[in-house]
């Protein structure tokens, strides 16, 4: 496998050769990823290629077993979710983990509430959950003050976003976040994808929706079978190859591209 090198400054995260085992069964085998600053990476592979076990590494709640990870350019050891928050890196999982029974604002303050005199303080809490839905241009929402049980897919996950991005983060991890998701919802997703970008932030997707894939995506990074099979940036792909490389782990001379070698 080669990995090109899809930016010429230095990514935000680099990792290099991260293996992780479960018992005697190994789910990543000298892992290569590049995420670059400012760029969206499709994160791509059929079930059980690894994808949700690398961002959990890259979230805190798995440690690798063997690897470099760096972030800016500096040797790092994530332990766990707290360390990736401390470095910046939030994530957005498939289940969204908000809380249906409290509304937007006490979901982005979960775990992180203000306090003013020994008291929360809601009104510094609610200036800023408005004020970071607002630069995301999240404005479907009736209320900040509504409960989250009461919003659309579309809107959970902008609200999951949000919450996000709140905190300083410089890279956030997003696991399919248009699954089960309408056509109207998905665009809001994929339109707050775009605006993650033009903030400055590195967004890593992953994606079984090839059309979302190549609709929001910089760069495409495949996983076969544990193993990474090719990194590149998304313009030197089109589905047919990356439906190759998630299926057989390269491309076949029909494609009319070249099999990257290892």
């Amino acid at each position: 496998m080669t990995t090109a090198q899809v930016a010429t400054e230095e990514p935000l995260l680099k990792i290099r050769e991260l293996d992780k085992h479960f018992g005697p069964v190994q789910a990543l085998y000298h892992v290569d990823l590049d995420i670059p600053p400012g760029q969206v990476t499709a994160l791509c592979g059929d079930n059980g290629a690894g994808k949700t076990v690398l961002t959990k590494c890259i979230a805190g709640i798995y440690q690798i077993d063997h690897g470099q990870v760096s972030w800016e350019g500096h040797p790092v050891h994530i332990h766990n979710a707290r360390d990736a928050a401390r470095l910046g890196i939030e994530t957005v999982y498939q289940d969204l983990a908000l809380a249906d029974n409290l509304d937007i604002v006490q979901n982005m303050f979960l775990g992180r509430e203000r306090l003013r005199n020994g008291l929360l303080d809601e009104d510094s809490m609610e200036r800023s959950a408005a004020e970071t839905l607002s630069s995301l241009r999240v404005t479907t929402v009736r209320s900040i003050r509504q409960p989250v049980a009461s919003l659309s897919g579309g809107q959970r996950q902008s609200v999951a976003v949000a919450k996000a991005v709140m905190w300083n983060s410089k890279l956030v991890l997003m696991d399919e976040p248009t699954a089960a998701l309408g056509v109207v919802q998905t665009r809001m997703v994929l339109d707050l994808i775009r605006r993650l970008r033009d903030k400055g932030l590195a967004v890593m997707v992953i994606s079984h929706n090839l059309n979302d894939v190549f609709e929001v995506a910089d760069n495409i990074a495949v996983l076969y079978l544990g193993r990474m099979a090719v990194q590149d940036k998304a313009s030197n792909f089109d589905r047919q190859s990356v439906v190759e490389y998630m299926t057989t782990g390269g491309l076949g001379r029909s494609s009319g591209r070249p099999a990257k070698d290892s």
